[in-house]
């Protein structure tokens, strides 16, 4: 079985991040839904809504894909931030924006199983 075919979908990995944010004594929503079963999932990252970041799964050479930041909020031009999440969701519809307000969001982001680790 390849990675692919051993991937979760997407509707449940969205589901199984907030559990966990909220089980860590955080709070996660869907900002935008995807595809169900194989939509890209975005991951938007605060602590009490503030230093927000995203992060995006990446394919490595190992053939894992981790999550790694793909844009970070400049408190000077939070509208750019915006702008640049409405632009990906513009160029792949089939993508969920996940925000989860978490008390350390690289931990959180660490402690997640790269697809393909199965």
């Amino acid at each position: 079985m390849s990675p692919l075919d051993a991937r979760l979908p997407a509707h449940l990995e969205v589901s199984g991040y907030i559990r966990i944010a909220e089980a860590q004594g955080g709070f996660g929503m869907v900002l935008s839904k995807g595809e169900r079963e194989a939509g890209t999932v975005l991951l938007l990252t605060t602590h009490r809504n503030e230093n927000a970041t995203l992060w995006e799964r990446m394919p490595q050479l190992d053939g894992s894909r981790p999550y790694i930041v793909a844009k970070q909020q400049n408190d000077e031009n939070k509208q750019e931030f915006a702008e640049y999440i409405q632009r990906r969701g513009q160029q792949d519809p089939d993508i969920w924006v996940v925000e989860l307000d978490i008390a350390d969001p690289e931990r959180f982001i660490a402690s997640l199983p790269s697809q393909g680790e199965c």
